[in-house]
C-alpha cells in the first residue's frame, strides 16, 4: 500500500514533465525557426528550459522549481521590454507560463520533489506574484491611450455661408447622405448632451424583411444612412428597395421595389443611401417636365444593376419624365453592360441643375471592366449633361455610336462632396483594376487615380486634381466622402478646406479652390522592387495629419491567444516581405499594412464646423496580399460567359495580367489577427491645428471571440460617426454590436446599447415633434462577419426629460 501511494504523485509529475516536455518541443523547434528567419531567440530559450525542467520534474528535482522560477523572471523582463505595460500586448506573453507555475507550487505537486523542503517553491512563488502583480499593473494602463482635451467653443463663424449652402437646411432634417452635401455629419441640434444622453431609450423599430438570399454574394451589406426631409425618412435596404418612413412613428408610408436585375456573382450587394431634390415654387414654371410628373419632391435611388430611379417622394411614384419612365440605365455607352461589372452603390450628388453619380466596377477582376466614369445628368429630364472619363484623353467625351467609355478608367465608388458657392464637386477616386499589379495601365489610366479631383458641376470640366496615392498597387483608394469646412485662421482669414481621409492613414488637407496643400505632405522615399513587368513610384506623398503608424511592424508586434500561436504568427511575419507603408506586392506573399480595408473607410470624418474640430474611428489590420503567377489553374483570361469574382477576399483573377493575388486579413493559425490590439479606436481632432489631441482604443470582443467576454481591446469598424451641437458623437460600425454615445471634448464614452444585428452603417439624427431622435440601421455585413438584419431602430429621451 505505502508503494502504490508513493506512486500517485508521480503519476502527477509524470503528466506534468510530459506537458512540460510537449510545450518545449513546440518552443524550442519554432523558436530556432524564427531565430533562422532573423526573429526573437528568446522562443529557442523557453523551450530549452521547459524541456530541462521536464526532465528534473521526471527526476522528482526540487530544481525544477529554481529552474522555472529564472524562466518566469526572465519572461517577465522579456515581456516588458518588448511590449511595455500594455496588458493586452503582454497576455500572450505570459498567459501559459505563469499558469504553469502556479501549477508546480501547488502542494501536491511541490512538495513530492526532492530533496523535500518548506522553501523549495519559495522563489517561484514569488516570481508568480511578481509577474500577477506586473499583469494587474499592466491593466491599469494603456501605452496606446492618448488623453487630451478638444477646444470647447467656437470661433467668430464668418458671415459668408458655410459650403454647400449648410446655412439653409432645416436644423431638425437630414436631407442628405453626410446631412449636407460637404460631407461633415454635423448636426447643430443640442437636445441630446453629454449630460442627459445616458437616459436615450429605444423610440420605435422599422423592419425592412429584406435579408440575405440563398445566392446573394458574401458581400451583403446594410451600410444605408437614411436621409430626412420634413417628416419622412427615406432609406434603401441591401436589395435596394427603397422605404419611406414616418419619422415619429417609424411607420411605413411606401415603398419602392425596383427589382433588380440579379446576377449571383455580384461583388456587393450594397446601397448606402438615397438623395433628395426639391424643386422650388419659382423653378417650376420653368421646368414642365417636373409640373406634369407631378416630382417637385424627387427621390433618386442608385441601383446595383447600373440603374438610377427618380421618384415622387411623397407618394413613390415614379417621375415619368425622368430617363425612360422614371430610370435612367447607366450602363449606357459602357464598353460592357453585363449585370454586376458597375454597380453605384452610394448615393448621387444633387445641385440646382444636375444629379451626378459614379460608381464601383468589380476588384481585382479583369483588365476589361466598365469605365469608372462620373456623369451629370439634367435633375428634370435625366438628359446627359456632361461626363468626366478619367481614363480617356478627353474625359469629358460623350458617348456616341462610334465612342464608348474607356474601359477600366478610375473609379469612385463612394459619394462625392458638393460646394455650392464654388459649385465644384469633390470627386473621391481609385485605380485602375485589377489593383494589385499595375503593369498593364496607361498614363491615361494613371493620372487621376487614387486622389481627390474637383470638377465644375455645371461643366464636368477639371478645376484640379490631387494625387494621394502614385501607381497604386495597393487598393489605396480614397474611400470616403470628403468633409467641407471653413477654417478661420489666426489672422482671421477663412480657408475653404477640404479634408480627404485615405486608407493610407493620411488625412490630405487642401484648399477647396485650387488643391494647394494647407498641411503639409512632402513626398518620401518609399520600398522598391516591383514584381516583373510592373514599376513604382520612387516616392509617396507623407501627410504631416495622419493615424498612421510611427515605426514599421516587427516580430514583437505579432500577438496570440497564447505564446504558441504569438509563435506561429512571428514566424509567418518574418517569411513575408515588408519593409513598412508601400512594400510592393510579391509572389512571397506581401504585409499590407495599413490593410487593404484601410485606416479610413467609407465612414469619413465627423465634423463640428462651429467648434473645428472632428470625431473619426482609425482602424489598423494588416492585410496579406500574394501574388499567384499563370497556370493551369490560373488562365489569363475568363472562361467564356464568366461572371465577376464575387468577393474581395481570397483568390482574385486579376484577369489579363500575369498574376492573380490572393487576398486576406493577417490571422493566427486560430483565425485571430496576428497584429497585436488596439486594431480600432476612435479619436478627435483639433482643425485650427490640425493635431490629434486625444485618441481611445474602441470596441470589444463581446461578439467576436469564442466566448462572449467583452474585453475593450479595440476592435475593427466599418462605418462612420456622426457629431452633434450637443456636444455628443454617435457611432455604431464595430464588430460588436452596439451603439455607443461619445463626448466630443475628451472622448470618452457616455452610454451604449445592445443592437439587434451588426451596425455597419453610419447613424443620423433628427427632429420630429420636439423630440431629437437617433437613428442607426442594423444589418449586419456578410464580408465583415458581424451578424445580418433588417433593423432601422430609433432612440430618444423619455418625454420627461424633453424641454418643449
Amino acid at each position: 500500500m505505502i508503494q502504490t501511494n508513493s506512486h500517485r504523485p508521480d503519476i502527477v509529475l509524470r503528466i506534468t514533465a510530459a506537458v512540460f516536455a510537449i510545450l518545449g518541443v513546440f518552443l524550442a523547434g519554432g523558436g530556432i525557426w524564427l531565430a533562422l528567419l532573423g526573429g526573437s531567440c528568446f522562443y529557442v530559450v523557453c523551450g530549452v528550459v521547459l524541456l530541462a525542467t521536464a526532465v528534473l520534474l521526471w527526476r522528482r528535482r526540487r530544481e525544477a522549481l529554481w529552474l522555472y522560477a529564472v524562466l518566469v523572471a526572465a519572461t517577465l523582463v522579456w515581456s516588458v521590454g518588448e511590449a511595455g505595460f500594455d496588458f493586452w500586448a503582454l497576455a500572450p506573453r505570459g498567459d501559459v507560463l505563469l499558469p504553469l507555475g502556479l501549477w508546480l507550487v501547488l502542494p501536491f505537486v511541490s512538495s513530492r520533489l526532492l530533496p523535500s523542503s518548506g522553501w523549495n517553491s519559495a522563489p517561484l512563488l514569488a516570481g508568480v506574484v511578481v509577474g500577477a502583480g506586473v499583469y494587474g499593473y499592466a491593466l491599469t494602463q494603456d501605452p496606446q491611450d492618448v488623453a487630451g482635451v478638444l477646444p470647447r467653443a467656437g470661433v467668430q463663424a464668418s458671415s459668408s455661408p458655410l459650403p454647400g449652402d449648410n446655412t439653409v437646411v432645416p436644423a431638425a432634417d437630414w436631407p442628405a447622405y453626410g446631412r449636407t452635401q460637404a460631407g461633415d455629419r454635423y448636426s447643430p441640434l443640442s437636445q441630446i448632451t453629454a449630460s442627459n444622453v445616458r437616459n436615450l431609450k429605444v423610440a420605435w423599430v422599422f423592419r425592412t424583411h429584406d435579408l440575405k438570399r440563398p445566392d446573394d454574394p458574401g458581400e451583403i451589406t446594410d451600410e444605408a444612412t437614411p436621409i430626412k426631409v420634413r417628416d419622412t425618412l427615406y432609406l434603401c435596404s441591401p436589395h435596394q428597395i427603397l422605404f419611406a418612413v414616418d419619422a415619429a412613428t417609424g411607420h411605413e408610408r411606401w415603398h419602392f421595389d425596383p427589382k433588380i436585375t440579379y446576377n449571383a456573382s455580384y461583388q456587393h450587394m450594397t446601397c448606402r443611401g438615397v438623395s433628395y431634390a426639391e424643386t422650388p415654387v419659382a423653378e417650376e414654371q420653368a421646368h414642365d417636365v417636373a409640373v406634369a410628373d407631378d416630382c417637385a419632391h424627387r427621390i433618386f435611388l442608385p441601383t446595383n444593376d447600373g440603374r438610377l430611379f427618380a421618384l415622387n417622394a411623397d407618394t413613390g411614384a415614379l417621375c415619368r419624365g425622368f430617363g425612360r419612365d422614371g430610370a435612367l440605365d447607366l450602363t449606357d455607352g459602357m464598353p460592357m453592360r453585363t449585370p454586376g461589372f458597375y454597380e453605384p452603390t452610394s448615393p448621387p450628388v444633387i445641385t440646382s441643375k444636375v444629379a451626378i453619380i459614379s460608381g464601383a466596377v468589380t476588384d481585382n477582376y479583369s483588365t476589361h471592366e466598365p469605365s469608372g466614369v462620373t456623369r451629370g445628368y439634367d435633375l428634370y429630364s435625366g438628359k446627359l449633361i456632361w461626363a468626366f472619363d478619367p481614363g480617356n484623353p478627353n474625359p469629358n467625351e460623350l458617348p456616341s455610336a462610334t465612342h464608348h467609355y474607356v474601359a477600366n478608367s478610375p473609379n469612385s465608388w463612394i459619394t462625392s462632396a458638393y460646394d455650392a458657392r464654388l459649385n465644384q464637386i469633390y470627386i473621391p477616386t481609385g485605380v485602375a483594376t485589377p489593383d494589385i499589379w499595375g503593369g498593364h495601365r496607361t498614363p491615361d489610366q494613371e493620372r487621376y487615380a487614387s486622389g481627390i479631383l474637383a470638377l465644375d458641376a455645371d461643366t464636368g470640366r477639371k478645376v484640379w486634381f490631387y494625387q494621394t496615392v502614385h501607381h497604386d498597387l495597393w487598393d489605396m483608394d480614397v474611400p470616403s466622402q470628403p468633409s467641407l469646412v471653413d477654417i478661420k485662421q489666426a489672422d482671421g482669414a477663412v480657408v475653404p478646406a477640404l479634408y480627404a481621409p485615405a486608407k493610407t492613414g493620411n488625412i490630405f488637407v487642401l484648399d477647396r479652390r485650387n488643391g494647394h496643400l494647407l498641411v503639409p505632405a512632402p513626398e518620401m522615399p518609399v520600398p522598391q522592387g516591383a514584381a516583373p513587368g510592373d514599376h513604382l513610384s520612387p516616392t509617396q506623398p507623407f501627410s504631416a495629419l495622419t493615424f498612421r503608424p510611427k515605426n514599421n511592424l516587427t516580430d514583437a508586434d505579432m500577438w496570440g491567444a497564447t505564446m504558441f500561436d504569438q509563435l506561429a504568427c512571428r514566424i509567418m511575419f518574418k517569411r513575408l516581405r515588408y519593409e513598412g507603408p508601400f512594400t510592393p506586392p510579391s509572389t512571397q506573399g506581401t504585409l499590407v499594412f495599413p490593410g487593404n480595408l484601410g485606416m479610413f473607410e467609407w465612414g469619413g470624418l465627423a465634423v463640428d464646423p462651429v467648434r473645428e474640430v472632428a470625431f473619426t474611428n482609425p482602424i489598423a489590420v494588416p492585410f496579406v496580399s500574394r501574388l499567384v503567377p499563370r497556370g493551369p489553374n490560373n488562365p489569363a483570361e475568363p472562361p467564356q460567359n464568366a461572371g465577376p469574382s464575387g468577393g474581395e477576399a481570397g483568390l482574385q483573377p486579376q484577369y489579363g495580367t500575369p498574376f492573380g493575388v490572393d487576398l486576406h486579413p493577417f490571422l493566427s493559425p486560430i483565425g485571430i489577427p496576428c497584429k497585436q490590439p488596439g486594431w480600432g479606436y476612435v479619436a478627435g481632432l483639433d482643425l485650427r491645428t490640425n493635431t490629434v489631441l486625444w485618441k481611445h482604443r474602441n470596441g470589444t470582443t463581446r461578439d467576436s471571440s469564442p466566448v462572449p467576454l467583452a474585453f475593450r481591446v479595440g476592435v475593427p469598424s466599418l462605418g462612420g460617426p456622426i457629431i452633434t451641437a450637443g456636444g455628443v458623437a454617435f457611432l455604431t460600425s464595430t464588430l460588436d454590436m452596439y451603439i455607443r454615445a461619445y463626448d466630443v471634448t475628451t472622448g470618452q464614452q457616455l452610454w451604449q446599447d445592445r443592437l439587434p444585428a451588426g451596425g455597419q452603417s453610419t447613424p443620423m439624427t433628427y427632429e420630429e415633434n420636439g423630440h431629437q431622435y437617433v437613428l442607426s440601421v442594423d444589418g449586419g455585413h456578410g464580408s465583415f462577419g458581424t451578424k445580418l438584419g433588417d433593423y432601422v431602430v430609433a432612440y430618444a429621451l423619455p418625454d420627461a426629460q424633453v424641454k418643449h
